[in-house]
C-alpha cells in the first residue's frame, strides 16, 4: 500500500499539560518517520518536541506549539513553532545556558533545545511572550530563508482558509498570500487551488501573475491574494492584490507604508488588476497577512524584532494580532544580499 503524501499545512496543538506534551512528542515522532528522518535524529526531535512543550507547561500562558514539515530541494524535516503569551524573557541567550532555570528545575531545556536543532531562532520580551521556532533535519540548515510565513484556521475548523507561498523563477523572488473566501474545507481549496497555480505561473510581473491567477480560479469559490515581487537590488517591491489582503513595507528607518490591494474576488467577476510599486531598499521588511490578523500591530513594540528571522516575525505578529473568530495567515520577507 502507498503511504499517504504528508500534507505540509501542519497541525496546531494546545499545550496545558503533560499529556498534551506527549500527544506533541508523539505527532512529531510520526512525522519524523514518515518523512524518513534517520532514527538518531527522531529521537533529537523528540527531545526538542519534549523541551518545547515542556516549557510551554511550566512558563507559559496561551501557549501553543505548530507541528510541520519542511522541504528543502533534496529532503525535507521537521519544524516546531512554539509561541507563548507569558513573563517572557529579558536575555534569551542567558535563559539558552545550561543551568538557568526560573522555576528550580536543572534549566537545560533550551540548551539542549539548541544543541539538537539543525536551525533555531526566538525573539522574547519581556511581559510580551516568546516565540521558538526549530527545524530538524538530518544535518545543518544553516542557510536561514529571506522569507517565511504561518497560517491559523478558525478556532472549531481543521483546516485554514488562508495560504502563502513564494518562488524563484529567473531573477524574480515572488511571494503569494492568499485567502479562500469564508472557511473550512471550501475556503481551504480555493487557496490549494491558488498555491498550485502560482507554482505553475508564468516568469512574469506580479499583475501578470494576479490574473493568471484569476484564471485559475474559476473552478472555486475565489480567494482575496496578492503577489509581491521584492527586488532590493533595483530598491523597488511590486506589488498587486485582490481584495483584502494587507500589505505593509517598513523602511529601515521603521517608516510603515501601506501596500495597495484592489477590490474584487480572484476567480469571479472580472476585477481591475494593477501593479503598484514601492520603494524597497537593502533594510526594508515585506509584511502581508489576511483579514484574520487586525492591522493595529506596531514594529516598535517589538525591539529587535526585525533582526529576528522572518519566520519568527511572522508567528509574534499572528500571536499577537491574528484573531480566532477568522482564519489568520501572516508572511514576512526581507531583503537579501
Amino acid at each position: 500500500m502507498t503511504a499517504a503524501p504528508v500534507s505540509d499545512r501542519g497541525t496546531w496543538h494546545r499545550v496545558e499539560n503533560g499529556s498534551a506534551g506527549s500527544a506533541v512528542r508523539r505527532a512529531a515522532e510520526r512525522l519524523g518517520g514518515q518523512l524518513a528522518l534517520p532514527e538518531g535524529r527522531i529521537a533529537d526531535l523528540a527531545i526538542v518536541a519534549a523541551e518545547l512543550t515542556s516549557n510551554l507547561i511550566k512558563h507559559a500562558d496561551d501557549g501553543v506549539l505548530l507541528l510541520r514539515p519542511v522541504r528543502r530541494e533534496l529532503d525535507a524535516g521537521v519544524e516546531l513553532i512554539a509561541l507563548d503569551s507569558g513573563p517572557g524573557m529579558a536575555d534569551l541567550a542567558h535563559s539558552a545556558r545550561d543551568g538557568h532555570s526560573t522555576t528550580g528545575t536543572l534549566g537545560i531545556g533550551l540548551g539542549a533545545i539548541v544543541r539538537q536543532a539543525s536551525w533555531f531562532d526566538a525573539y522574547s520580551w519581556p511581559g510580551r511572550g516568546t516565540v521558538i521556532a526549530v527545524r530538524v533535519f538530518d544535518g545543518a540548515d544553516t542557510d536561514p530563508s529571506w522569507v517565511g510565513g504561518l497560517t491559523r484556521p478558525l478556532t472549531g475548523e481543521t483546516v485554514s482558509g488562508d495560504g502563502y507561498a513564494w518562488r524563484i523563477v529567473g531573477d524574480r523572488r515572488q511571494v503569494l498570500v492568499t485567502d479562500g473566501l469564508g472557511h473550512g474545507p471550501l475556503a481551504a481549496a480555493a487557496t490549494d487551488a491558488a498555491l498550485t497555480a502560482f507554482r505553475s505561473a508564468p516568469a512574469a510581473a506580479p499583475a501578470e501573475v494576479v490574473a493568471y491567477l484569476h484564471r485559475s480560479l474559476s473552478h472555486t469559490r475565489g480567494a482575496a491574494l496578492a503577489v509581491a515581487e521584492p527586488d532590493p537590488a533595483g530598491a523597488v517591491l511590486r506589488y498587486a492584490g485582490l481584495g483584502n489582503i494587507n500589505g505593509v513595507v517598513i523602511d529601515a528607518d521603521g517608516r510603515r507604508r501601506g501596500l495597495v490591494s484592489l477590490p474584487g474576488i480572484a476567480g469571479h467577476q472580472r476585477p481591475a488588476i494593477r501593479q503598484y510599486d514601492y520603494p524597497f531598499g537593502p533594510d526594508s521588511l515585506l509584511v502581508m497577512h489576511s483579514d484574520g490578523v487586525v492591522d493595529r500591530w506596531r514594529i516598535e513594540d517589538y525591539p529587535g524584532l526585525v533582526g529576528r528571522s522572518p519566520l519568527v516575525t511572522a508567528a509574534t505578529l499572528l500571536r499577537d494580532a491574528g484573531t480566532r473568530r477568522d482564519d489568520a495567515g501572516v508572511l514576512v520577507a526581507r531583503s537579501w544580499s
